[in-house]
Order: C-alpha cells, then sequence, then structure tokens
C-alpha cells in the first residue's frame, strides 16, 4: 500500500513586506471511493459520509479509519517536493523593500493538505533553511496514541538540511492549518492550512476551501518578538501590525497591491472555511449585505466588501484593514460599495457555540479534581549575566531543555522533574481533569487564547473577574468544545476540563505568539506508564 506522502521543505525567501501572492496551492488527492448509496455524501446531504458513518458519529470513539493510505499530489500531478537548500530574493508586486520570509513550497500560506476522515497520513517535512532550526506542529490534530507526531520544538525538532516523518491517522474531520511551532518563526510565513473530509452540520452546494486572515509586519516576526519583549518590561504593548491579509493578499495603506477577488453565482450556497493564522491579533469578519452564510439566493447581485478587522475591544492592533471583493458571476466585477455591518462591541471569542454532538462532562469530582492555574506577570533571571527580567507565567515560567525533553526523563524512569519544565501530570487513564486559570489582577488587560495540544477541552465557563465558585454558572451538560479558549482580560478566569485517553506529554500554552515566546505555557503529562 502507498503512504500518503507530502513533502515540504521549508526555505528561507526574501518577499515584500506587504503581501499581493496568488491564492496558495492546493494539494489534491487520488480518487476517492464511492460514498455509500444509502447516505450519500450531497448537497442536501452534508450530514452524510460514507458506510454508515455520518455526522451522528461519536468520532471520539469510532474515528472510521480506513485500510486504504494516500498520495499527495500538487496540482499537475507531480509529487510535492522542493530540494532548495538556500535563501534567495523573491519579489511579489508590492514595490516595497523586501524582508525574509519562511515559506512551504515557496507560497504563502503554504499548500493545503487534503484527505479524507480515516485516512493515514504520512507527511516527510525537510527544514531546508540554512540557519534556523523549527519544528511543524498540525494544530488541532488529535494525534491518538502518537504524540511523537504532534511537531514542538523540544520533542520533534528539526535542525537546518534535515528531514523527519510525521505520520497519524484522521480521527476527526474539519477545518485547520498547520505551522512552525519555534518560536515566533511562524509568523514570518511558514504556515499552511489542512483539510479533513467528512460530513457536516449544515448543507450545501459548494466548498470554496480555506480562507486565511492574518496580519502583517514589516519587520520580520523576530524582531517584532524583541521589540515585545522590550515594551513588556514596562508592561507596554505590541507594536501594532502593518498591514492585514486575507489569503495572502490586500492592498497596503498608499493602495499598492492587490484585493484578492472571489465569485459565486446566485442561487447557490457556499461553505467557507476561516482560519485566523495570526501570531497576535483577534479578528472580526464579515460579508457586507449578507449573513455568514452565504446564500446568493436571498441577496441582490453585486460587488461586496469581505472584511477582516482586528477586534479592538480584544486589544488588538493594526494599522491598516484585510478586505477582499466577493462579486456574483453575473455582474462585472468592480470596486464595492457596501456598506458594513456593526461590529460587536465586546471581547467574547467563545461565544455561545453549542456542539452537535451532545457529551455531558461529570460534575461530581470538580471541586476535588480541580487544578488552579495562575497567569501572572513574573521575574526570570538571564542565566548570561543573572539579571531579571518579565516574563509571563502559566503556572510557572517554563524552560525546556532540547537536550533533555520531558520524554527522556519518562523512559529514563526519573519521576524527579526539573521546576522548569512547568509539568503537571494528569488523573490516571479515563478520570477526569478540571483545570481553572486565572489572570492576575494587576496584569495588562489583555486577553489570552488558550490552546491545548492533543487537542481539544471542553469550555465549562469563563468570567471577567476574579473567579467565584458560588456565582460562576459553569456549564456541565454539553459545554462548547474547542481546542483554544480565551481567558478574559481585566483579571479574568476561564475553567475547562478533559478527559484522560491520550498518553503522552503535551502542551498547553498561549496562542499569542510574542507571550509563548515569553513563557507563557505549561505542559502535562498524561499516562507515562
Amino acid at each position: 500500500m502507498k503512504p500518503f506522502l507530502a513533502s515540504m521543505p521549508l526555505v528561507a525567501f526574501w518577499a515584500s513586506q506587504a503581501f499581493a501572492a496568488a491564492f496558495p496551492t492546493t494539494t489534491d488527492l487520488e480518487p476517492r471511493d464511492t460514498a455509500d448509496v444509502a447516505c450519500e455524501n450531497g448537497p442536501l446531504s452534508r450530514a452524510c459520509w460514507s458506510d454508515g458513518y455520518s455526522i451522528a458519529t461519536d468520532f471520539d470513539r469510532n474515528s472510521h479509519l480506513q485500510a486504504r493510505l494516500w498520495y499527495v499530489k500538487a496540482k499537475g500531478g507531480s509529487v510535492v517536493f522542493m530540494s532548495e537548500t538556500s535563501a534567495y530574493p523573491m519579489r511579489l508586486t508590492l514595490g516595497h523593500a523586501e524582508r525574509l520570509c519562511f515559506l512551504i513550497n515557496g507560497v504563502y500560506p503554504g499548500p493545503t493538505i487534503r484527505a479524507n476522515w480515516g485516512d493515514y497520513l504520512v507527511i516527510n517535512v525537510t527544514n531546508s533553511m540554512q540557519d534556523n532550526g523549527t519544528s511543524i506542529h498540525w494544530h488541532s490534530v488529535r494525534q491518538y496514541h502518537t504524540p511523537g507526531a504532534d511537531g514542538v520544538g523540544g520533542l520533534t525538532r528539526l535542525r537546518p538540511g534535515t528531514s523527519r516523518v510525521h505520520a497519524f491517522n484522521v480521527t476527526q474531520f474539519g477545518t485547520s492549518w498547520y505551522h512552525a511551532h519555534y518560536s515566533s518563526q511562524y509568523g514570518d510565513g511558514d504556515v499552511g492550512t489542512i483539510i479533513f473530509d467528512g460530513p457536516a452540520s449544515g448543507n450545501y452546494d459548494e466548498d470554496l476551501g480555506v480562507y486565511t486572515l492574518s496580519e502583517w509586519y514589516y519587520q520580520t516576526a523576530f524582531q517584532i518578538n524583541a521589540l515585545t519583549n522590550v515594551n513588556l518590561q514596562n508592561k507596554a504593548p505590541p507594536p501594532n501590525a502593518d498591514n492585514m491579509l486575507i489569503n495572502g493578499t490586500n492592498k497596503d495603506a498608499d493602495g499598492n497591491g492587490n484585493y484578492g477577488q472571489v465569485t459565486v453565482e446566485s442561487d447557490k450556497k457556499y461553505r467557507l472555511r476561516l482560519v485566523n493564522i495570526n501570531v497576535d491579533n483577534y479578528i472580526q469578519v464579515s460579508l457586507d449585505n449578507h449573513p455568514f452564510e452565504v446564500i446568493a439566493a436571498d441577496f441582490t447581485a453585486g460587488n461586496y466588501w469581505f472584511r477582516s478587522n482586528v477586534s479592538s475591544d480584544c486589544q488588538s492592533g493594526s494599522n491598516f484593514y484585510g478586505r477582499a471583493i466577493w462579486s456574483y458571476s453575473n455582474v462585472t466585477s468592480s470596486t464595492p460599495q457596501s456598506t458594513a455591518f456593526t461590529e460587536p462591541t465586546t471581547c467574547d471569542p467563545s461565544g455561545p457555540l453549542t456542539p452537535y454532538w451532545d457529551q455531558s462532562v461529570p460534575s461530581s469530582e470538580f471541586e476535588s479534581q480541580l487544578n488552579n492555574m495562575g497567569v501572572n506577570l513574573t521575574q526570570a533571571v538571564v542565566v548570561a549575566d543573572t539579571s531579571a527580567i518579565v516574563v509571563w507565567s502559566l503556572n510557572a515560567s517554563i524552560a525546556v531543555s532540547w537536550q533533555n525533553s520531558t520524554l527522556s526523563y519518562v523512559m529514563n524512569g526519573n519521576t524527579s522533574y526539573p521546576k522548569e519544565l512547568d509539568l503537571v501530570e494528569t488523573t490516571a487513564v479515563g478520570g477526569w481533569n478540571y483545570w481553572l486559570l486565572q489572570q492576575a489582577t494587576d496584569n495588562p488587560s489583555l486577553p489570552h487564547p488558550i490552546h491545548l495540544h492533543r487537542p481539544d477541552f471542553f469550555v465549562l465557563g469563563y468570567g471577567s473577574s476574579a473567579h467565584n465558585s458560588s456565582t460562576a454558572n459553569l456549564n456541565f451538560d454539553n459545554p462548547t468544545r474547542r481546542d483554544t479558549a480565551s481567558i478574559p482580560g481585566g483579571g479574568g478566569w476561564l475553567a475547562v476540563a478533559f478527559q484522560s485517553n491520550n498518553a503522552g506529554s503535551w502542551l498547553m500554552h498561549c496562542y499569542i505568539t510574542w507571550h509563548v515566546s515569553e513563557d507563557l505555557g505549561m505542559q502535562f503529562l498524561e499516562s507515562p506508564d
């Protein structure tokens, strides 16, 4: 049998400071098996999939694993592969000074990896950068019994000129992304998107694929990270982004560049997969005059702005906004004259989401098993000159040695974990873990999007002030399930729960790149035996 093989070297490029690149190259699969005729997936039956599997299948217990493997092929039929080993200049359409970028297969965002629910993926990643180590993380991928494929720097690092194979089962369906997981590196371009095809909870005629939303800086991410660290010492905010990109393109404040354009047809309903690949900013998106299910029959044909704006109520900032043009196929494309929806005035990134699959979390052990974790600004000692700097901490400040990883302690039977690993052991297999993350009241008034590898958790509740058990109003009955949820600013809290059922060493961290680079992360060890 043939493995699903996507070879993805990371190469350093020079690119203009505001992108107006073409849409990213999307990988295609070999032809798939025909769906079960008794429940065929189609425009009016997206809840169906094949072979008796559907949106109602409990994918935690039944993952529809197939005895079938895939090759990924680039458009044109050749296997995705590049052999460049050095950086070289690459000019795009905007006339700004060039800056260094790290790109996957030469495009931004990188190629989309597309597979079926139940497939087995074997992805070969080659680091062709000369001066940067890296690792590639598959965001929100469950990695069931494959923690070594998760792709975090301290465990699956890639030195310059080396390759690593990541192999795992697709036990989920939906949309995600992959990115470098070393410091702030992915802010310089080494990101791409993932589609795992499967059933859906809503019907649609056509799938438009992934639409990435990202900020862009006119300096490198490492330069911005350094400035952010200096600002942190005075509790000052990071620099604003210089532009906002939609699928890697936008005009800048001077009118240079190009808007991305999408053409739709009347009487059709479209699926649009949105992914925020920012390093810092919360995003609010809208399509003028359309609710965010694009059902063309309900609206007048014309040209409309697709808007991607930073969420100022979440303390995000950019010097410019993101725009793209959506047009109906029976009109001439032109600059839209449409008006925007009124944007929300509160920072509530989690929102009232209810999972389709009804699942409850046991509440009887919440108080006895609750693990309290503080989010604070603290002092850390710089070893080189013994001076102290201000850093973030989650439970404690984390500093993982690449020479002595957490799993090396496990393999050697050494349970005397150093404090700097910031490690918490979970409950036994089958047990539930309840974590309360509480911001200090004197922290800067910033929300923190907390991401859990392995990949997801149940959001039991959150609030904007100190947690009070008598008024918290936690929800254990089919709560929202996310891989990332925000702790509100201003001394806010977040309560989450997950069941121990996936052995490994896993990371939890703030998804604002500057913050995790400043130690806002921790790890937990699940079923070390």
